[in-house]
């Protein structure tokens, strides 16, 4: 008897074993949501519900700790740089793409254990979050809020609906008040951005930003075999990447881009950007990145000196990376003779 069968015998029973075949599949053997759906022939809203019930059940249960390495990578980066430090093991080779689907599942199994009723959570739109979402399972909370935190319109499309939609998608997933941010990711001008931070509606977001509990972003990289979503999809023009280069910068967070040393206040850009800078997100209690690439260490290095990120979700080898790139840049003291 096929699986599409067996689920049609309807009796509990029934269910626990596919619910228990289904956690079996998603967490064990690293399958998608889709996968396991395709598999079991369910949709992917039947395979959530069966992984939250497996959850709530205590069949499934997940704990930070225990995706740590061995190597105390988690420790070491907790005590340089005063984080929570959340290390997911991977096995190499491993491609861009796999590595980023690995650490973003964690990213939306660690979410729901962070973000609770009554709270908001405030979400910078991007490549990394539109992977945590493949993940995101059911998670209904009472009077919770979700805000985008960057305007994400860009000449070339109204890019409302990469922005909006990845707020409504897991606004969804939290049955939560959904808060859009319809301006553009970069104004034209200064005083642009200026006067429409005036505007009412525009207040109505910034002011809801300001309670924010737990945000969530990527680590925008320069220089990365996958590139972040505001480098490849014509937010920039070729007069703003000189002025990038010009002024040094490695990579950007939540739309405000920053040098190697965390500096971010003199670049130009910075000036007609929407999203939050380092300033207004250190006062947001817990500040969650998520990054999944070696080559992302320089500006995640950054991103760390300019103390935008409390609590880091990341794979083992970006880990490392991380750490050597911190090491030459800031070689450790020799010790004083005894």
């Amino acid at each position: 008897m096929g699986t599409r069968d067996r689920r049609r015998g309807a009796g509990p029973g029934r269910y626990d074993d596919l619910m228990r075949e289904a956690a079996h599949l998603y967490y064990l053997e690293d399958e998608t949501m889709e996968a396991v759906g395709r598999r079991l022939g369910q949709s992917r809203s039947s395979v959530s519900r069966m992984l939250k019930a497996a959850r709530e059940a205590g069949i499934v249960r997940i704990h930070v700790s225990d995706v740590e390495t061995t190597s105390g990578l988690s420790q070491d980066l907790a005590d340089r740089f005063e984080i929570r430090a959340h290390v997911v093991r991977v096995q190499e080779p491993l491609s861009e793409a796999a590595r980023l689907d690995r650490v973003a599942r964690f990213a939306a199994e660690a979410l729901p254990e962070w973000f609770g009723d009554g709270m908001t959570l405030g979400v910078a739109w991007g490549t990394t979050v539109s992977r945590i979402i493949a993940h995101l399972a059911s998670h209904p909370l009472e009077g919770a809020t979700v805000v985008q935190l960057n305007g994400s319109v860009s000449p070339r499309t109204t890019g409302l609906a990469f922005g909006a939609e990845q707020v409504s998608a897991i606004a969804r997933a939290f049955t939560a008040e959904m808060m859009p941010f319809p301006v553009p990711a970069f104004f034209d001008f200064p005083r642009t951005r200026e006067m429409m931070w005036q505007e009412r509606s525009v207040q109505q977001v910034l002011e809801c930003q300001t309670r924010t509990d737990v945000a969530l972003f990527g680590v925008g990289s320069i220089h990365s075999p996958m590139p972040s979503h505001v480098y490849a999809s014509g937010y920039l023009d070729e007069a703003d990447r000189r002025s990038l280069a010009t002024h040094g910068v490695v990579g950007d967070v939540c739309t405000v881009f920053m040098r190697a040393d965390g500096s971010w206040r003199d670049i130009a850009i910075n000036m007609r950007a929407s999203g939050p800078t380092p300033i207004t997100l250190k006062r947001i209690p817990r500040r969650v990145a998520v990054v999944a690439s070696p080559a992302k260490a320089v500006a995640l290095l950054a991103a760390l000196r300019a103390k935008t990120i409390t609590d880091l979700i990341l794979d083992s080898a970006t880990a490392q990376s991380l750490l050597r790139q911190a090491d030459r840049e800031s070689p450790p003291r020799a010790r004083a003779p005894m």
